[in-house]
């Protein structure tokens, strides 16, 4: 796996991309780490890129928890400084560009790189004067930046955080605040065994989200099991699943989803290093939503601490579970058709990858 989003040589499907799951606080490049923590006067335990690398990612499976720790190695460098999550964001649509994507829906909290009028703040930060409106400004104006500089499309959803049910409504409020801004959906994260149902306040936010006509997606059935996915859509009414490899445990809601088309943003490479699958990739439940032709997309997660880029899950898809160039166009409309953007933007997007596929606009692909 290639470090920092550029894959040398030619990559595994060369053609116009969709990214629907990435998380942007996973997407930062080792380099501007070291660099902010030279700027902010910082001390890191590492001052070159492959010590940091190896810091701040795994090189074999391992738990979600310890993923989810390699955060605490670099967060606290990002957080609340203003230059910095500019910067991430700018530089995060420079990556995907050169990964070949065309559109991407990069996730965050925005609770977790501010460090003001946020309780708790997170990473043993000082109080400062970042507050979560704040960082979704900055990453807004970053996301645009970025989309002129490298000639793509990015958006962003907004996380709540399963333990922090009290952050849930300011998220909800700060997506319809900049729904025409750039963000276009609400998601939820985190630890999958504290369910929504005993946190009202979570249920809440997505009501008002379903409501205010906010899209959804739900984290669930990555590491938790396939009642964590029936939760997502039961309650939450999720209009997509963040990773769902455990809904096949339950085949009733399996069959139920596959009919009603929901979406499933696969990451492969992060769901064998966090533990939620199986190591095996041969066995991966991927390859059984590709025999039932499911409705889904491959995505990064964090390439960051995966040490991976978009070619390496694409890579892993071809090599141990049979993908071909035509699943790989067949994934990529359904991203595009299961995106968040308007409808005319996403005809457009549709369009622009049904041309650079040679296929004629086949609304039944």
């Amino acid at each position: 796996m290639a470090e920092n989003g550029v894959n040398s040589g030619t990559a595994t499907f060369d053609k116009p991309k969709v990214e629907l799951h990435v998380h942007l606080d996973g997407a930062i490049r080792i380099e501007t780490i070291l660099d902010v923590a030279k700027r902010r006067g910082i001390t890191l335990p590492a001052t070159t890129v492959p010590e940091m690398t190896s810091l701040c990612s795994m090189d074999k499976p391992g738990t979600l928890t310890e993923f989810l720790g390699k955060f605490n190695q670099y967060m606290h460098v990002i957080a609340g400084d203003r230059e910095a999550i500019k910067r991430i964001a700018y530089e995060f649509v420079e990556t995907k560009a050169k990964e070949g994507v065309i559109y991407v829906e990069v996730r965050y909290s925005p609770h977790l790189l501010a460090n003001c009028r946020v309780e708790p703040i997170h990473w043993n930060q000082k109080e400062g004067d970042v507050t979560p409106d704040d960082v979704v400004h900055l990453v807004n104006e970053g996301l645009k930046e970025g989309e002129k500089a490298f000639r793509i499309k990015a958006r962003s959803i907004l996380c709540c955080m399963r333990h922090m049910p009290n952050w849930s409504m300011e998220v909800v409020e700060l997506c319809k605040k900049y729904r025409n801004d750039g963000v276009v959906a609400i998601d939820i994260a985190g630890d999958e065994s504290l369910n929504c149902e005993t946190c009202p306040l979570h249920r809440e936010a997505y009501e008002e989200a379903e409501k205010s006509g906010i899209h959804r997606t739900v984290h669930a059935g990555e590491v938790g099991p396939s009642s964590v996915v029936r939760e997502a859509v039961e309650v939450l009414k999720a209009e997509r699943i963040g990773h769902g490899y455990h809904t096949i445990e339950d085949e009733v809601l399996y069959k139920q989803l596959l009919e009603q088309n929901m979406h499933f943003e696969t990451c492969p490479v992060s769901s064998i290093m966090t533990g939620a699958c199986d190591p095996d990739f041969t066995k991966h439940p991927l390859i059984r939503f590709k025999e039932d032709k499911a409705n889904y997309s491959l995505n990064t997660d964090d390439p960051l601490i995966l040490n991976s880029t978009l070619d390496s899950d694409y890579q892993a898809a071809k090599q141990y579970m049979g993908f071909t160039e035509e699943e790989f166009m067949r994934l990529n409309i359904n991203a595009a058709k299961s995106c968040f953007l308007p409808e005319k933007e996403k005809k457009d997007l549709l369009n622009q990858l049904y041309e650079a596929y040679g296929m004629i606009n086949d609304t039944s692909f």
